[in-house]
């Protein structure tokens, strides 16, 4: 069973493809509401609302219509398959919204994944894009921006090798503690500040 993350990926990809700037991810977890919500919005090309209508169809394929292969399509069968659905939402020259539900308890709803590596791609991608990221669940928050991210490191860029292993393990933490229970309402928000300026220290050692 493919990763949602990896299906995240796909449909990052879909926006930088589309010559995004910005991108804005949110990941939603409720057990009270026994869902999950994805949402990929971008300030890419767009498209018309009959490319949008079909683009989620494995099979509407030619490449002068749509060029998004098949990450929306998986997309759409890993929602179905756990109770959700997927919507689209894209006009053209304004950008896209993506949002997939899940029914989280659904026995087969694919498991979430990796996301600090996905969040990971596109903070490293060239040219930069602006990605603001907040994963919740069930109150506990954590998010990022990457350009506060940016303007903080001073010009060392993220690639370099402290930073890039700094960043990694920050990513994997932040996610890791939205699953310990007991934190109540605690929100752990990264918007280039303290946690950048560590991350900028470290390239300096």
């Amino acid at each position: 069973m493919r990763e949602l993350s990896l299906h995240i990926l796909d449909v990052l990809q879909n926006s930088l493809e589309a010559g995004a700037s910005a991108v804005a991810l949110s990941l939603e977890e409720s057990t009270t509401l026994d869902q999950m919500v994805i949402e990929v919005a971008d300030n890419g090309k767009g498209m018309a609302p009959e490319v949008a209508r079909r683009a989620s169809d494995p099979f509407y394929t030619s490449r002068t219509t749509r060029r998004v292969g098949l990450g929306l399509p998986l997309l759409a069968a890993a929602c179905e398959r756990s109770a959700g659905q997927l919507k689209i939402a894209s006009t053209v020259g304004v950008g896209t919204t993506v949002t997939a539900t899940l029914q989280l308890s659904n026995i087969d709803r694919a498991p979430l994944g990796d996301m600090a590596e996905t969040v990971l791609s596109v903070v490293l991608h060239q040219p930069p894009v602006h990605l603001h990221y907040r994963h919740q669940v069930d109150g506990r928050t954590f998010s990022i921006d990457s350009a506060a991210f940016r303007r903080e490191l001073g010009g060392v860029p993220v690639s370099h090798p402290s930073v890039l292993r700094w960043l990694r393990e920050y990513l994997a933490e932040g996610e890791a503690s939205l699953y310990v229970e007991g934190d109540g309402d605690a929100e752990s928000t990264q918007h280039g500040g303290v946690a950048a300026s560590e991350g900028r220290g470290a390239a300096r050692h």
